[in-house]
């Protein structure tokens, strides 16, 4: 406050003035920077939320139709099967995981799990599945799941089973199959594995890629893993459980960090019947 010749003169110098602007841009300043900071993060944990997610239901999904593969068996059917008045092959499931090569032989061959099959593998099965198991006659489904050659896409179709022994590995490829669940890192780059076990150690042991699908087979001794079962007991045909291991990565890395983010979901489902 000055007085001028006995006049009052209320106010704020221009250094006052200039000071508040400077003390209210820091403070806006500081503001919208934590603004930006609790954006990314909700957009980050948003992603592993939705990431999360899309892997739970996919891995359920797996569950559910190995669970229910392999109905109805051939000895459901009062006849023989493709004998007059019996059931056709696309009315029963041959056996629970579907393999090649040898599937589509006669008699059938099947081959030797972790060797020489071209599915079932680490990365990919065919099902045989009924829909609608309930319904007389029951058409059968093959169902696919394989990570998509070239890709981190998890794919999967589901084709109905002709009346005919066929190979389905060749009658179905890559280019039939639906995305289903994206960056499944399961089979990641050496590059993307390194990356990755910086931020989570040992999910990659040794840094060798994860099989997304291990198999237990049927011996004398009791179940075994199949690559371990020998020749006479690690086939397709004896496949009793399989496990299913998703490492799902987000689509961005960690703001604070810049570390990718990584969720890992296991599951394990049995067959219903066995190669008749």
């Amino acid at each position: 406050m000055t007085t001028t010749k006995g006049r009052v003169s209320e106010g704020f110098t221009l250094l006052e003035m200039m000071v508040s602007v400077g003390i209210f841009l820091l403070i806006c300043g500081s503001a919208f920077t934590l603004l930006g900071v609790s954006q990314r993060r909700y957009q980050s944990e948003s992603q592993v939320l939705n990431s999360f997610q899309e892997a739970r239901l996919g891995l359920d999904q797996m569950i559910r139709d190995i669970n229910d593969s392999g109905y109805p068996p051939p000895n459901q059917f009062e006849f023989a099967p493709n004998t007059p008045g019996g059931p056709n092959y696309s009315q029963y499931a041959d056996a629970p995981v579907t393999w090649n090569p040898g599937y589509a032989s006669n008699p059938q061959t099947p081959c030797w799990v972790g060797v020489n099959c071209i599915t079932p593998y680490n990365w990919g099965l065919f099902l045989e599945v009924s829909p609608t198991p309930q319904a007389a006659p029951s058409q059968v489904n093959f169902i696919r799941y394989k990570i998509m050659d070239g890709t981190t896409t998890l794919g999967r179709g589901v084709f109905p089973k002709p009346n005919a022994i066929v190979d389905p590995d060749s009658m179905y490829p890559d280019n039939m199959l639906v995305p289903f669940v994206q960056n499944v890192m399961n089979d990641a780059t050496p590059a993307q594995i390194a990356q990755i076990n910086a931020a989570y150690p040992n999910m990659f042991p040794g840094g060798n890629p994860v099989p997304m699908f291990t198999y237990m087979c049927d011996t004398p001794t009791g179940p075994q893993d199949c690559t371990a079962a020998g020749a006479a007991n690690g086939t397709a045909t004896n496949i009793r459980s399989i496990t299913v291991t998703l490492i799902v990565e987000t689509p961005t890395a960690d703001p604070q960090t810049g570390l990718v983010r990584v969720i890992e979901l296991t599951g394990r489902a049995s067959r219903i019947n066995s190669f008749p």
